[in-house]
């Protein structure tokens, strides 16, 4: 199953928090907002997520993009590409992350209307 979680948002209700990274990846007990959000859901069966980023997008991609080194033990054998042997599987390792890029700009239905036009 396939949840759709918005997180574009500026966040001005947390500004301390937020004028560095998004709201979603604000950290809450060492992660963050919004891997406690697909915890919960992946609970009840959902392991499928299409995070709809918007303002500093970045830092959700790069969050994602370097799940596995920053949850997992690694070996790197350095001078060979694309050799890195993860250990220790997570919990998380049966989800599916997507990350799709829906301007800062736009709206909360003009978020969905975007990832689903897709």
């Amino acid at each position: 199953m396939k949840a759709i979680i918005l997180a574009g948002g500026l966040g001005t209700r947390l500004r301390e928090e937020t004028e560095y990274k998004p709201k979603p990846m604000v950290e809450v007990g060492g992660r963050p907002i919004i891997w406690h959000i697909m915890k919960l859901l992946s609970f009840h069966g959902i392991d499928q997520f299409v995070v709809c980023a918007g303002y500093r997008g970045d830092v959700i991609r790069d969050y994602f993009l370097n799940y596995e080194s920053r949850t997992n033990d690694f070996t790197v054998h350095l001078g060979v590409r694309d050799s890195v042997e993860y250990h220790d599987r997570h919990p998380e390792g049966d989800w599916q992350v997507t990350v799709a890029e829906t301007g800062a700009e736009t709206m909360t239905g003009g978020r969905v209307k975007l990832r689903l036009s897709r």
